[in-house]
């Protein structure tokens, strides 16, 4: 493959999130962390390939999750299966309630990373679901997992998104079995979804 079409995607040094304060599971304090792990001097693109293997780099994720809330104040979450052909091998088959994916060098826009991860964040919700209803967004927090080999060199930001409506469809042809299901239902079984689903669900639902 030509230099030019290797994959590079946005990465930080571990080495800056631990000086932030290194965390396991799910922290809220957005503020804390977001903006300083942006900044263009701790962030670079790096080969992909490399990147999954070496955990001295966070390859940062956007994690997008929707909720709907009815009248009666009833919340639902979006989840879905991954198929076999979606692009993290090692969360295959996996129960998800995230949407998301690398920020890559084609995002970055010239204008400071901040915006690249903004672009490539939207450009990863374009790609995999279409959204049929108004929806406000907010990042609510950041989920590191160390305990498991996909998440010691990754780091979610993520995204809840309330949609006026349970309208989001999957443009993706690897997510399959997908909807809306009450919150209620998805914690009481979460054996089978990703380590970062588990996490997050509890984190932002479980008390409720």
């Amino acid at each position: 493959m030509p230099d030019n079409e290797i994959e590079r995607v946005l990465v930080v040094p571990t080495e800056v999130f631990h000086r932030l304060g290194h965390f396991q599971g799910f922290n809220g304090q957005v503020e804390r962390y977001l903006d300083e792990l942006l900044r263009p001097e701790h962030t670079s693109y790096r080969p992909r390939d490399e990147v999954e293997k070496d955990p001295g780099y966070k390859q940062l994720i956007p994690y997008m999750i929707f909720r709907h809330v009815d009248d009666a104040g009833r919340q639902t979450v979006f989840q879905y299966t991954r198929g076999a052909g979606q692009g993290e091998g090692r969360l295959h088959h996996k129960q998800s309630v995230g949407i998301g994916g690398h920020i890559s060098s084609i995002d970055a826009t010239g204008d400071g990373t901040t915006n690249s991860y903004e672009e490539g964040m939207r450009r990863e919700l374009d790609e995999e679901v279409a959204v049929d209803s108004p929806y406000t967004s907010k990042c609510v927090g950041l989920i590191n997992d160390d305990q498991t080999e996909v998440g010691s060199v990754h780091l979610g930001m993520v995204h809840l998104f309330d949609v006026e409506r349970p309208a989001v469809r999957p443009r993706e042809t690897e997510i399959i079995e997908c909807g809306f299901r009450p919150v209620e239902a998805i914690l009481s079984d979460l054996s089978g979804f990703e380590t970062w689903s588990q996490i997050c669900m509890t984190a932002l639902f479980g008390k409720e």
